[in-house]
């Protein structure tokens, strides 16, 4: 029987009112009646919401006959397998799905008086992971392809690739304007002939927003990071070829690039959307003017762009930079005092992120799909400092500490470094732009499917069933010891 934990509590009742009267009753009001004094006692409903539901379930049972369905189970079989086919159909068509990697959905009532309190600032809602589909409301048009720098095996690909695009699927194609300096790429004779189709961009100089409808990628995890970057509001759906080292996130094979672009430009695949984290660079003299600012509206913070503000999908570490000191780092969420981080650092880093740099130091793995932002110290001075998990929805302020003998310097996903001086701070929240990549098969699949291949996740050397040592269940222990001293014996 399906898990009834994402139905309401109304249908919950009504779902096991109806299984009470469809599998333990005869279709008679007589015996109907009763049956049910005895499960008066013990279905757990009070007086009102039994009534209730069995009026609405009679008026079901009506409605069903008057449309033909047969509903005695005297009748012989045709009835009873008429009734379970309806209860099948109920199961599998019109319920929600039960089961999400999120967890089942908590219902929102506790007992007969408490409940959850409606909340208008809420942070963010969570959809099902499974039902995250791909689709098109209109047809895409422009593509912005975005291959690894240097490297020599993805020319080929990638002029395989545009040809393609522009020939076959007549879309606008957009590179970067480096990419047309390559001067191994411009030998290509087949590239000389496309060459002039394409619309080129500068990084830093031109926005992109609101003009790419779809992102592939050729190479290895910097493309997707480097795609993340020059999208700093909504991304476009982004599919990731594996032409690089690596490759944890691009699940797709370049081989047969053209059956699986057909099906996605048709609107054929799973979504994971990956989040990304919020971070805001307050310097001292800047504090009290983004308070003001926040007051106003704090609740479009993420939605308008920000001059010293950048998102990042893998994580923002704080480090002690070139000094020999200890980092020394205070922590605060939602504006209260956590800890301070005495070490080298501090990484604050997304579920995607939490296969990079957090792993390294010790982090758990996290499946993109969990809302969290994972806190974990860089080689910490102090035996009890273990890595920590918190909501997706708090804001972390990170801080140095007055008394630290240095200052401490900030990256984000590995890039645009800065120096975080005394009275600065830095604040990380989810953003509510995520990064939504394609899935060659599901969010699963892919993401066991790259723990395998890209970290060989739980790699070892098979344990020997005891049919195979043959040697120990010959003899017993005491031989086998024996014949091990004999062996030294006649070695010397």
């Amino acid at each position: 029987m399906a898990c009834l934990s994402d139905i309401d509590l109304a249908t919950l009742h009504e779902n096991r009112l109806e299984q009470r009267w469809h599998y333990g009753l005869p279709n008679s009001d007589h015996l109907y009646h009763q049956h049910h004094q005895h499960y008066h006692q013990h279905d757990g409903f009070s007086p009102i919401t039994r009534l209730c539901l069995e009026q609405n379930l009679q008026r079901k049972l009506r409605q069903r006959d008057l449309n033909g369905n047969c509903l005695d189970r005297d009748s012989g079989g045709d009835g009873s397998s008429g009734l379970a086919a309806g209860m099948q159909r109920r199961r599998s068509g019109t319920w929600p799905r039960t089961r999400s990697l999120n967890a089942p959905s908590p219902v929102q009532q506790f007992g007969p008086c408490g409940r959850i309190m409606k909340n208008s600032a809420m942070v963010m809602q969570i959809q099902d992971p499974a039902s995250q589909r791909l689709t098109w409301y209109k047809p895409p048009l422009t593509v912005l392809v975005i291959k690894k720098v240097s490297d020599a095996s993805v020319l080929a690909p990638f002029v395989q690739l545009v040809d393609w695009l522009l020939q076959e699927k007549n879309m606008v194609v957009w590179v970067e304007s480096a990419v047309l300096e390559d001067t191994l790429l411009n030998e290509d004779v087949r590239f000389k002939a496309i060459r002039n189709m394409l619309v080129t961009f500068k990084d830093g100089r031109d926005d992109l927003t609101d003009r790419i409808d779809f992102i592939v990628c050729l190479g290895g995890d910097g493309t997707l990071l480097y795609a993340s970057l020059l999208f700093q509001q909504s991304v476009p759906p982004v599919m990731a070829f594996h032409l690089g080292s690596l490759g944890f996130l691009t699940p797709f094979r370049f081989d047969n690039f053209q059956e699986q672009l057909t099906s996605v430009l048709e609107g054929h695949a799973a979504l994971t959307l990956r989040s990304r984290l919020r971070c805001v660079m307050q310097r001292k003299g800047e504090r009290k003017h983004e308070s003001k600012t926040q007051e106003q509206d704090p609740a479009d913070a993420d939605a308008r762009p920000v001059a010293n503000s950048i998102l990042v999908l893998n994580e923002v570490v704080i480090d002690r930079g070139p000094s020999p000191y200890l980092s020394n780092i205070d922590l605060f969420l939602d504006g209260k005092y956590i800890t301070s981080v005495q070490g080298d650092g501090l990484i604050v880093s997304t579920p995607t992120g939490s296969t990079a740099y957090a792993a390294a130091a010790g982090a758990s793995m996290i499946h993109p799909s969990v809302p969290a932002i994972m806190v974990t110290p860089i080689c910490p001075h102090s035996l009890s400092f273990r890595p920590i998990v918190v909501p997706a929805g708090v804001e972390l302020k990170i801080s140095v500490s007055p008394e630290s003998r240095n200052t401490s310097w900030v990256s984000f996903d590995g890039r645009n470094r800065q120096e975080l001086f005394h009275g600065d701070s830095l604040r990380v929240t989810t953003s509510i732009y995520p990064v939504p990549c394609i899935c060659a098969q599901d969010q699963i699949s892919d993401w066991f499917a790259s723990l395998a291949d890209g970290l060989h996740w739980n790699v070892r050397k098979r344990q020997k069933c005891l049919d195979e040592l043959s040697d120990l269940t010959a003899s017993g222990s005491e031989d086998t010891l024996d014949e091990i001293e004999n062996m030294k014996l006649y070695d010397v």
